[in-house]
């Protein structure tokens, strides 16, 4: 009996150690074959942009095709769940945004998936900070003038948004928050249109990201006011960061990563991290693809990523819940 325990165990343990060594092994051979990476947004928008930049370079890493497919919908949810329901094989991913996993969940009544359970972070691969800009119409040319006429005129001031729950909205909820003035919200179908009608004063002040008001900027269709990053943008020297002008809990930021099905073995996600992290390292793509177009590149680990979605998840939880925003 005690000869044939011993084998039990010897032969569970021999089990074990080879279950764990096939998840935790290299890739080897992978991809075998063309690799798809799912972006749940429209073509030629920023993440768009940035996804197909890290598809050409990692279609040379890798030596197979790697192909963008763009499925927009539902805030990405729909283009989120084609990635959840694929084969774990490592040949789907998701690259998305941070609602997606942060504020989705907290703005949906109901969702079809749990992004944070239903599929395995890779990495992030850039962050980049939201400018709040106004039109020069606008009689404030900073932050503190913007304070003082929105409290003299409380709800007469109007900003636009890309929707119920988006980052421009979620900022200017916690901007009413700490400054303690009331600004009228206008939602618009996207960020470009956003962007576009406080250009053409329509609306009164928004938030958008550096590269894409710097051009507007400059050229004095647009004032900006202020940057929720901790540090100034390289590109806006001359803007102050929210904590600069006393409001250091004004601080957002945004990215975009890469996700594959829940099931993907552990050893895919770390060949995707590796190869990606040294893509990010490389100064070509770096400064000429990335930080010349304002995107900081990140590339943590699976288990960076993970641990902060969750604490980013509580804190945009906190922001969903002052701005009152939900969909049904």
């Amino acid at each position: 009996m005690t000869r044939a325990l011993h084998w039990l165990f010897a032969l569970l343990a021999a089990l074990s150690s080879s279950a764990v060594a096939q998840v935790a092994a290299p890739a080897e051979g992978w991809p075998s074959r063309t690799v798809r990476i799912v972006v749940p947004s429209p073509g030629g928008s920023g993440i768009d942009v940035v996804a197909r930049l890290l598809a050409h370079r990692l279609s040379v890493i890798w030596g197979q095709t790697v192909i963008v497919d763009n499925r927009p919908g539902a805030n990405s949810i729909i283009g989120s769940e084609l990635v959840m329901r694929a084969p774990p094989d490592g040949l789907t991913l998701l690259f998305a945004s941070d609602s997606t996993f942060t504020v989705n969940p907290h703005l949906y009544a109901s969702m079809p998936f749990d992004p944070l359970r239903d599929l395995a972070p890779i990495t992030q691969v850039v962050t980049f900070n939201q400018l709040l800009v106004a039109h020069p119409s606008v009689g404030a040319s900073d932050l503190a003038q913007l304070v003082t006429l929105a409290r003299a005129q409380p709800g007469h001031i109007t900003y636009a948004s890309f929707g119920a729950g988006s980052s421009s909205h979620l900022l200017t909820e916690l901007l009413k928050k700490e400054t303690g003035i009331d600004l009228l919200h206008v939602p618009y179908k996207g960020l470009a249109q956003a962007v576009a009608a406080v250009i053409a004063g329509e609306s009164m002040v928004t938030w958008a990201g550096v590269f894409s008001t710097q051009a507007a900027i400059e050229s004095g269709r647009l004032k900006a006011l202020g940057i929720a990053a901790s540090k100034r943008s390289a590109f806006l020297p001359a803007v102050p960061t929210f904590t600069e002008l006393g409001y250091p809990a004004i601080e957002y930021t945004l990215w975009f990563g890469l996700f594959a099905p829940a099931a993907t073995p552990r050893g895919i996600v770390d060949r995707i991290h590796r190869d990606v992290a040294r893509l990010l390292a490389d100064p070509e793509f770096r400064d000429k693809d990335l930080l010349s177009k304002a995107y900081e590149p990140s590339g943590i680990t699976p288990d960076q990523f993970a641990a902060h979605l969750r604490r980013e998840s509580t804190a945009r939880a906190a922001l969903v819940k002052l701005s009152g925003a939900k969909v049904e």
